[in-house]
């Protein structure tokens, strides 16, 4: 497990396109310190910043693009062919992988997000919208990697997901947000640090509980994929 983590983390981070993306949390913080510099109530302007910016742009393309690029990038270029054909069994090599893109992405989302949320509020904002941006790297994550081993356009499926059902259907039809990752980890952001500054719709314990069954129904999905997959590219 942890030569596999290497190798993911050493070939994550050496990507540039992970890259292109760190402007993604600068972004946010300069978002956040443009409406602590204005004076304004931050009632006027701090769900915008961590909702839209936050919850709704950096953390689902971060995870995205970790997490469709941890396996699926292997697969698709076919360097994935020696460690499909070393005895690790499958399951442990989805759960590695899982297991680093969450962390990356967690990583790259939770602090900068605490940091948003001192700057907005308070440290107990901050650590809400950490808990909650784990929250939603741990489903993004595992919908992602999911992905990569069902299909052979992750990124383009990934795309279509975030932009119909989380942005748009999730705005027009009210019932779709018992079914949307970000209002997971906006609602444990909220529930965590009790706040009315970001826009909870859900209750904090379903929001738990459906990330988890979520994470559990992808990986195991991943696992059974990546289990009949062959080394020449087919899938059974």
């Amino acid at each position: 497990m942890r030569v596999i983590s290497r190798i993911t983390l050493r070939g994550l981070l050496g990507r540039r396109r992970f890259l292109l993306l760190l402007p993604l949390p600068v972004l946010l913080l300069v978002a956040a310190v443009i409406g602590r510099a204005s004076g304004a109530d931050p009632e006027k302007w701090a769900d915008p910043v961590l909702t839209q910016i936050g919850f709704g742009v950096v953390l689902p393309l971060i995870a995205l693009i970790v997490g469709t690029g941890v396996l699926g990038s292997e697969l698709e270029d076919g360097s994935a062919v020696t460690m499909l054909t070393t005895p690790v069994p499958r399951g442990t090599i989805i759960l590695t992988k899982l297991g680093v893109a969450i962390g990356v992405t967690t990583l790259a989302t939770a602090v900068p997000m605490f940091v948003a949320g001192i700057l907005v509020d308070s440290v107990r904002l901050g650590i809400g919208l950490a808990v909650g941006s784990f929250v939603g790297a741990v489903a993004y994550s595992a919908l992602f990697v999911a992905l990569s081993v069902v299909s052979r356009r992750p990124v383009l499926i990934a795309l279509g997901y975030l932009v119909l059902w989380e942005t748009t259907l999730a705005n027009l039809l009210d019932g779709v947000r018992w079914l949307s990752i970000r209002q997971f980890a906006v609602t444990t952001s909220d529930w965590v640090a009790s706040t009315d500054l970001v826009d909870s719709r859900l209750p904090g314990l379903y929001a738990v509980l459906a990330t988890i069954v979520l994470a559990t129904a992808a990986a195991t999905l991943a696992i059974d994929r990546l289990s009949a997959y062959s080394v020449r590219g087919e899938t059974g």
